[in-house]
């Protein structure tokens, strides 16, 4: 993706590119030391305990492995999305998750752009559920290369031609569609939460076909954050620390539809 990046941008790239794939970059570094330490075998580890101790539904019921895994893949999916939702809503969550948005442009190495805690609850959520389920240990390394690949699909800065996003937006995530997500318009980040299978923010009626000010013209990341600071690393590991005054970005859409609204103001007449 790096290298299609680099041949066919879809946006022109941030000028302080280099500083942000070192920040981005030594991210992941943190990110899998903490998982080394904590989860050693990660998900796959868990399904693993799961099998060998019988527990779990999967390990109890008898259903066809190719069925096992196709739903495995798909639940856990939905799970990652459903996480995704919850922490844009909690504030104690986005104030973890904001790590993520507060990348001031995005290419391939935005996926790798999540907070240690973000990876910690994750891993936590994954794990209960791949427990839980008694998913087969495959199923979970397929669903977690599905995963990672498509992150890292979605999120670069790739020049798709419109015909192949337009017939694989049903099924899944494009950048094209992804990008809207890091929209600096909070209207257009709530929306086009999904990393891979796309049905979820339609089923749920949080998808948004196309960013009001385009592909080419729309803001990265965060109001409150656009300058050279979510380029560094120390501060975006300190950043869910800090405390800060939320900035909203102005959305055309929204003050054209308030300047059309009716008012109740009643004017009086002067003397």
């Amino acid at each position: 993706m790096a290298v299609f990046e680099q041949f066919l941008p879809r946006r022109e790239r941030f000028p302080a590119r280099g500083r942000r794939w070192l920040t981005n970059w030594g991210m992941l570094i943190v990110d899998s030391v903490v998982l080394r330490i904590l989860f050693p075998a990660a998900a796959v580890g868990v399904a693993l305990w799961a099998e060998g101790a019988g527990f779990g539904l999967f390990n109890i019921i008898d259903v066809p492995m190719i069925l096992v895994v196709l739903f495995v893949i798909v639940f856990l999916d939905f799970a990652v999305w459903l996480e995704h939702v919850v922490s844009h809503h909690w504030p104690w969550l986005w104030r973890i998750h904001k790590v993520h948005h507060a990348d001031v442009d995005l290419d391939v190495t935005s996926a790798l752009r999540f907070h240690p805690l973000e990876i910690i609850i994750s891993m936590l959520w994954k794990g209960a559920l791949v427990a839980l389920l008694g998913a087969p240990a495959i199923a979970v390394l397929i669903f977690e290369i599905i995963l990672n690949g498509m992150a890292m699909f979605n999120h670069s800065n790739v020049k798709l031609p419109l015909s192949i996003d337009r017939v694989l937006r049903p099924a899944i995530v494009t950048p094209d569609m992804h990008r809207i997500h890091h929209s600096i318009i909070e209207r257009e980040t709530n929306t086009n939460y999904g990393f891979n299978l796309s049905i979820w923010d339609r089923l749920f009626g949080v998808y948004t076909q196309d960013p009001v000010m385009g592909q080419q013209g729309m803001t990265i990341g965060l109001a409150e954050h656009q300058n050279r600071e979510p380029t560094g690393l120390i501060w975006s590991l300190l950043l869910p620390f800090r405390t800060y005054q939320k900035v909203n970005a102005p959305d055309p859409l929204m003050e054209g539809e308030a300047a059309r609204a009716p008012t109740d103001r009643v004017e009086t007449p002067s003397a």
